[in-house]
């Protein structure tokens, strides 16, 4: 699976490094290239994943815990599992390895936006246009959205996502994707 590289509209590439197990467990490793600055991940936290980006080219502004961080080429920054974070890049070309421990289902995620973008299923920001398929991501992301209760995101979203698989809806997005 080492260089699978999925695609999005806007030219951002998500390329998996690497997945397996080491002394620390598993995890997945990514490189993203985002030809554009803006933001990449609202506020969110993960019950159980921490994430780690190394920035390799250009600038990322963080918000890790409520602590603004700015990262530059060789600096790494870490979310620990059941902390809130969100981030943006800050410049063009900008190149970022991403590393996921445990991955859970963060790479099928990305496959599963992809397919959603590239069929001009989401807005120009990234959001489904249909509920269905926004819980159908918010449920591979293995974590919750900062700032609404994580029952409620379980009983809305959840449900909605349940739907989507019982309805087969999931289905049409979720069959074995190509490699772009």
């Amino acid at each position: 699976m080492t260089n699978r590289v999925i695609t999005f509209r806007n030219g951002h590439r998500v390329t998996v490094l690497d997945e397996g197990t080491d002394i620390d467990g598993p995890y997945l490793r990514l490189r993203h290239e985002l030809p554009a600055p803006g933001r990449q991940a609202g506020p969110h936290w993960h019950p159980v994943l921490t994430e780690a980006w190394t920035v390799r080219q250009g600038a990322l502004a963080f918000r890790i815990d409520g602590r603004e961080i700015t990262a530059g080429p060789g600096d790494t920054v870490r979310a620990a599992a059941r902390t809130v974070h969100e981030f943006r890049s800050e410049a063009p070309d900008t190149v970022l390895d991403h590393e996921i421990r445990p991955p859970l289902r963060h790479l099928e995620m990305f496959t599963l936006w992809s397919a959603l973008d590239r069929a001009g299923a989401t807005t120009r920001s990234g959001v489904p246009r249909n509920p269905l398929a926004l819980a159908l991501l918010w449920e591979m992301q293995d974590g919750y959205l900062a700032g609404i209760p994580a029952r409620l995101q379980r009983t809305v979203l959840g449900g909605l996502a349940a739907i989507a698989r019982r309805t087969g809806y999931a289905n049409r997005w979720t069959a074995p994707a190509d490699s772009n």
